[in-house]
């Protein structure tokens, strides 16, 4: 933005003006980002709309949508209005803890799958909830089986809200306890090396 400076007249006592002088206005001060939360590449969040309590998302910007695995995807009408009812089984590689969800019908739209090919989707929206934070997010309904995670969480869903380390996981979201032991498994992070002197000398 450029500052057009003031310009103030000096006029002598009773005499024609004089030669202008340019006052400066102060510049404003930059802008600074808001402090943003760090997230992993993946991380356990919770969609409390759904009863949905834990589900272990990744993180994707390269996908512009957010998607979760469904099945049994069917619609239906209650009071004037378009619902949809489908079943989530949200841990992975286990198929007999299934929960079943319903949420007003936002949209349909087409989305290109990991395979590149169009389909046409369901889209509802949610609240998402990771750590302490919880806003809404757009999630389209599709089969992820033969996807690793049962959510993916595309880059409209963490824009402007949050940084992303993709060499780390599991930063901010609360895990789930372990069915053995009842503890929640301590979290996952980068490793940090230390630079070593060289022999003989000081850096």
């Amino acid at each position: 933005m450029s500052i057009v400076p003031r310009v103030a007249h000096c006029r002598p006592h009773g005499g024609s003006p004089g030669p202008q002088v340019a006052i400066d206005k102060p510049k404003p001060k930059p802008r600074t980002f808001q402090e943003r939360p760090l997230i992993g590449w993946r991380e356990w969040v919770r969609l409390p709309d759904l009863d949905i309590a834990q589900i272990k998302a990744k993180v994707d910007t390269g996908a512009r949508s957010s998607a979760l695995h469904a099945s049994n995807i069917e619609t239906y009408t209650r009071a004037g209005r378009t619902w949809v009812a489908f079943d989530v089984h949200p841990l992975q590689r286990d198929i007999l803890h299934t929960v079943h969800a319903r949420a007003p019908l936002l949209d349909e739209r087409y989305v290109k799958n990991s395979g590149g090919k169009r389909e046409r989707r369901l889209v509802i929206q949610t609240r998402l909830r990771m750590g302490d934070l919880e806003w809404p997010i757009e999630l389209t309904l599709t089969s992820r089986d033969v996807m690793g995670f049962r959510m993916l969480l595309g880059r409209e869903a963490v824009r402007r809200r949050l940084w992303i380390d993709p060499g780390a996981s599991y930063l901010i979201g609360e895990r789930p306890k372990t069915k053995t032991t009842g503890e929640r498994p301590k979290k996952k992070t980068t490793k940090k090396f230390k630079r070593k002197p060289a022999r003989g000398g000081h850096e």
